[in-house]
This record gives C-alpha cells, sequence and structure tokens, in this order.
C-alpha cells in the first residue's frame, strides 16, 4: 500500500547505525529508478504506522522531497514485528545494534532478561553483556556511532574500556576526533595514548588528535626505515662474510697451507677454528630465527 510520510512514526529510527554513503547511493538510486522494495510497518492507531524496517528509504525520499512511500504492512504486534525483523537481518548487526534493540525492547515493553533471552534464542549472559554495553558507553559516543561518524568496531574495542575506566575522558576524546573521521586503528592509538600518556599529553591529545595521529604515523615511518637500515647492514654482513669465504678458499686452492714456515700452520689451524665456530653459531641462529618467523 501507499502512505503519506506525515502517517509514519519513527519512533525506533534512534535503533539503526547510519552510512552517509550508502545515503548518498540510495537518494541517487530512487531519484533514477525510484522506489523498489517497500518498508515494514505496522498499524498502531488508525491510519496511523509505525516504522519497523526502511528508515533509509524513509529519510532518501525526504531529501528527494517526496510525500509518499510503499509500504507493506505487518499485522502483528509491535513487539512481535520487531522481533520478527530482527531475525530477518541478525547476520548483519553488531553487539551495539542488538543492545539498543534489546534495551528497547526492556523499556518500552517491560520484558526481563529470561524473557529476552527466550525471544532471542540467547542465554541470559548475552543479554545481559549487550545491556551493560549500551549503560557502558556514554550517549555522546552512542550519538557519534549512529550517525555514522565512528565506527562501531571501535566503540566497542577501544572506547568501552576507556569510558568504564573515564566516561568523561572517553567521551571529550570521542568529540575532538569526530570530525577527523578516524579509521578503528586511529581511534586505537588515540586512546592507548591517552591511556599511556601524562596529565598534559592528555590534554593535547585532546585539543588536537590529529597532530597526535600525525606523529605517530611520523614514528611508524621512522621504524619501518631503521628496519630496512638493519636489514641492510644484514645483508651486506653476509655478502661480506660470502665474499670473504671464497676470497680465503682460492688461496687454499692455490696450496698456500704447503709454503707456509714452520710454526703458522698451528695459527691458521687456531683462527680457522674459531671462525669455524663463530660461522656454525651464525647460521643456527638462522635457521633457528627462520623457523619462527613471526
Amino acid at each position: 500500500m501507499e502512505l503519506d510520510l506525515h502517517q509514519l512514526d519513527l519512533r525506533y529510527e534512534a535503533l539503526r547505525k547510519r552510512s552517509p554513503r550508502l545515503e548518498r547511493q540510495l537518494v541517487a538510486s530512487l531519484a533514477e529508478v525510484g522506489q523498489v522494495l517497500p518498508i515494514v510497518v505496522v498499524e498502531v492507531e488508525h491510519r496511523h504506522f509505525v516504522v519497523i524496517d526502511g528508515y533509509k528509504r524513509v529519510r532518501a525520499l525526504r531529501r528527494l522531497a517526496r510525500d509518499r512511500v510503499q509500504a507493506t504492512v505487518w499485522a502483528v504486534q509491535e513487539v512481535e514485528a520487531l522481533l520478527l525483523e530482527r531475525l530477518m537481518r541478525c547476520a548483519g548487526e553488531d553487539a551495539l545494534e542488538q543492545g539498543w534493540l534489546l534495551a528497547e525492547l526492556q523499556e518500552r515493553f517491560t520484558l526481563s532478561c529470561d524473557e529476552l533471552a527466550r525471544r532471542f534464542d540467547k542465554s541470559k549472559s548475552w543479554v545481559s553483556r549487550r545491556l551493560a554495553l549500551v549503560k557502558e558507553l556514554p550517549p555522546e559516543i552512542q550519538a557519534q556511532v549512529r550517525a555514522g561518524e565512528l565506527a562501531a568496531p571501535a566503540a566497542m574495542k577501544h572506547l568501552v574500556p576507556l569510558a568504564r575506566a573515564n566516561a568523561k575522558a572517553a567521551t571529550a576524546l570521542v568529540l575532538a576526533m569526530a570530525p577527523l573521521k578516524p579509521t578503528t586503528r586511529q581511534v586505537g592509538q588515540l586512546c592507548d595514548g591517552w591511556r599511556a600518556g601524562t596529565s598534559r599529553t592528555r590534554e593535547l591529545i585532546v585539543a588536537t588528535p590529529q597532530h597526535f595521529l600525525r606523529a605517530q604515523e611520523e614514528q611508524q615511518r621512522e621504524l619501518k626505515a631503521a628496519e630496512k637500515s638493519q636489514l641492510r647492514q644484514l645483508l651486506d654482513d653476509l655478502g661480506a662474510l660470502s665474499g670473504i669465504s671464497r676470497r680465503a678458499q682460492r688461496r687454499l686452492e692455490q696450496g698456500l697451507l704447503q709454503r707456509l714456515l714452520p710454526g703458522e700452520p698451528e695459527e691458521v689451524t687456531r683462527v680457522s677454528a674459531q671462525a669455524r665456530a663463530d660461522a656454525e653459531k651464525l647460521f643456527t641462529r638462522f635457521d633457528q630465527e627462520s623457523g619462527h618467523a613471526r
């Protein structure tokens, strides 16, 4: 059926992350070929519908100044529709999105942890961990994830531990880094730098996170250059060892030992034994290191 946009209730829009790139693509597709897939709604009052799935399509239609949308109405209760839609798309969810839905179901429909675990076919601890994730992460950080400014994996891996220790610092750091559109690796660098830094370092990271990231990149380049330099030195040493060995072998092939004066063969034997021991130690170490390349 076709509905007016003003008939829609978008109460669950905040349960989904946004991706500016995907939404731009959707706007272009709708402008070119129109709406292909209907949104999913349930009727909660006469001619008043709650959107269950299709929030990106609704936003895209509004950006195109459209006032009508194709919709499929599910003849089920609102809570059942939410659970059914979640089961249909669970492969694309992360723990934070799951936590948002669980918290919404718990608050709006007063479902207990036991009931949520049964409905999601999960353990009670699974439910508790995701609810805790939502409670531990400050709202300002969650807002950045919802807006697509911050990757959910970065928030869960790096910012949740920081928020547990210092929620105020985690929030300040996220608000400072948000304009940079940091990658998960960069978020990790900033969080690690904040935890390991002095109070002055922490102030500088929050004030100018881009300068800290630039310094980190420069340090990584220097480390790589140093590693390359050490590799070059090792290759030069092995090359020199090879050249000396070939030169000594030529002298032996020319009968040098037969022309030595009394007492000199013993000196050659002593130095040769030391050279053999050093070479064997070198190549034994090389074999050990080659067997454990990581």
